[in-house]
C-alpha cells in the first residue's frame, strides 16, 4: 500500500516539473493555457465554442486542444469558430498530463497564440491532481448535475480560479438550487469567483475570455485555500495532489 502511495507521488511530483516547464515555454513566447475541467455533458464544449468564436469576432489570437477518450466530435464542434482546433485521443487514459500535453503542442501550436484553452478529458476526479502548466484553472458544472457537485469533488473545484454554471436556461426546469450551489462550492473554494452562463441564451458568455485575457495582461488569479503557497508564472498556484 505505502508502495503504491509513494509510486502515484512520484508520477504526480514528476508531472508537477514538466507543468512548470511548460508554463515557463509558454510564458516566454506569450501564451497562457486555461485548463477546463468538468463531468461528461457538463455543455462545457458548447460554451468553448461560442468563446472561441466571439475571440475570433475580437480578433484575438487564441487555439484550442481538446482531449477525449474517443471520437473527434469535440473538434469538429469547435472547428466551427474557425480557430485552429486540435483533438487528442487518450485510448481510454482518464487525464491529461504535462509531457503528453507539451508534446501534442510541439510543431501545432501557431506562434501567434495568445491563448491556449485545453479542454480536459470529461470527469472531475484524474484530471484534477494533474498540472498541466496551465496559469488558469476552471471547474465547469451545469445546472444539472446537482448542488452538491462541489462537494463530491473537492479537489476539482477546491482548486479552481474560476467556477463556471453551464445550461442556466435549464434551472428553472430541473429546479436548480443556486444559493445551495454557491454555499457549497464556498465550503470547498472560499472567495472563487462563481459565473453563472448558459450557450444558448448568452448569459455570461463571454466572461471566461475576458477572464483568461486579464490573465494574459498579468492580472492576479484567485488563489484557492487547497493551493500551494509557492507560485510560478502570473501568480497561479500548482495543482493539489492531496
Amino acid at each position: 500500500m505505502c508502495r503504491t502511495v509513494d509510486l502515484q507521488q512520484a508520477v504526480l511530483a514528476r508531472n508537477d516539473d514538466s507543468a512548470q516547464e511548460l508554463r515557463t515555454a509558454l510564458a516566454a513566447r506569450g501564451t497562457i493555457a486555461v485548463n477546463l475541467l468538468s463531468s461528461p455533458g457538463s455543455g462545457k464544449t458548447e460554451l468553448l465554442e461560442r468563446e472561441l468564436g466571439l475571440a475570433r469576432e475580437r480578433g484575438v489570437p487564441v487555439a484550442a486542444l481538446t482531449a477525449d477518450l474517443a471520437t473527434e466530435n469535440d473538434a469538429l464542434r469547435l472547428g466551427r469558430s474557425g480557430v485552429p482546433v486540435k483533438q487528442v485521443l487518450t485510448d481510454g487514459l482518464c487525464h491529461l498530463e504535462a509531457v503528453m500535453l507539451r508534446g501534442h503542442l510541439d510543431g501545432w501550436l501557431p506562434q501567434a497564440t495568445r491563448l491556449l484553452f485545453v479542454e480536459n478529458v470529461g470527469n472531475l476526479v484524474c484530471p484534477a491532481s494533474y498540472d498541466l502548466g496551465e496559469s488558469l484553472r476552471v471547474a465547469l458544472a451545469s445546472v444539472t448535475e446537482g448542488e452538491d457537485k462541489p462537494l463530491k469533488y473537492p479537489t476539482a473545484f477546491g482548486l479552481a480560479h474560476l467556477v463556471l454554471v453551464t445550461k442556466t436556461d435549464l434551472a428553472a426546469a430541473v429546479g436548480f438550487d443556486e444559493a445551495a450551489f454557491l454555499a457549497n462550492v464556498r465550503r470547498v473554494n472560499p472567495g472563487v469567483e462563481v459565473v453563472l452562463t448558459s450557450a444558448r441564451t448568452g448569459q455570461g458568455v463571454g466572461t471566461l475570455l475576458d477572464r483568461a485575457l486579464a490573465v494574459l495582461a498579468g492580472e492576479p488569479v484567485h488563489r484557492p485555500v487547497m493551493g500551494r503557497p509557492a507560485g510560478h508564472a502570473h501568480g497561479a498556484p500548482l495543482a493539489d495532489h492531496s
